[in-house]
């Protein structure tokens, strides 16, 4: 299973927190993206920001990054400030 977290506007948007996902066929972080937005036009909509930022086991990452049974991966908006 792969843990997966929402921040801020992302939680506020898909209504939760965060959810596991069985691990079996993804292989990338841009592929457990993909099957989150098969959700629906919510997730589809809230996932799709090319901004979006994503942390693996809790480090900052890239989409492309490799993920495997175990790994939590957060979702968050970009990170702005004044």
């Amino acid at each position: 299973m792969i843990k997966v977290l929402f921040f801020a506007s992302l939680r506020e948007q898909l209504q939760r927190d965060g959810l596991e996902i069985e691990a079996a066929g993804l292989t990338s972080v841009t592929q457990l993206r993909s099957k989150l937005a098969e959700q629906g036009a919510t997730w589809q909509s809230a996932l799709s920001n090319e901004q979006l930022q994503v942390a693996l086991n809790q480090k900052l990452s890239t989409m492309d990054a490799a993920i495997q049974d175990g790994d939590e991966v957060a979702f968050f908006p970009p990170v702005t400030g004044g």
